[in-house]
């Protein structure tokens, strides 16, 4: 088992060394969902929220995360990104009897040229992105429940890829 990297030898907290480290196009894939009732997600899917349209600025949000992660997550290098990708689908109730299964999902890609991964960054980008569908929605429905969120896959560096199965 590999030992943990934010740690130095003493088990005090420190920002990993990335100096020597080869710059290689890095991608991190991540996704989460928000699930609401029905009428919450025809609100979306129509663009009648009375806050404007959540997915819209929910894309802007995530997007902003993404390049703001080195100031949020304490440990965490800043990137310069070259590629922020967000995308949402839109799912209903599988069951008619389940109402709280209509959600929206959020899928982020992020990309750099660098020495050290975006993993950080597609998550809390997709974090962000329902985070905001919350805040634009929560006067209609204070229960949406964000969930799932995880790292797909991940490209680039020495280690090489990680697919999440």
């Amino acid at each position: 088992m590999s030992t943990l990297t934010h740690f130095d030898a003493q088990g005090q907290a420190h920002m990993v060394d990335v100096g020597s480290k080869t710059n290689t196009h890095r991608i991190a894939v991540a996704s989460g969902r928000i699930e609401m009732l029905a009428a919450t997600r025809q609100l979306i899917e129509s663009g009648s929220a009375k806050k404007g349209d959540v997915l819209g600025i929910a894309r802007v949000a995530a997007i902003m995360a993404a390049k703001k992660t080195s100031e949020l997550i304490p440990l965490c290098h800043p990137l310069a990104l070259t590629r922020v990708a967000v995308e949402f689908e839109i799912l209903h109730a599988g069951k008619a009897d389940d109402a709280r299964a209509d959600c929206v999902m959020c899928t982020v890609t992020a990309e750099t040229v660098g020495p050290t991964g975006v993993e950080m960054e597609a998550l809390t980008a997709v974090q962000v992105a329902l985070l905001t569908i919350y805040d634009m929605c929560k006067a209609v429905d204070r229960g949406m429940t964000m969930t799932d969120i995880n790292l797909l896959e991940k490209h680039g560096g020495k280690s090489g890829s990680f697919v999440n199965r």
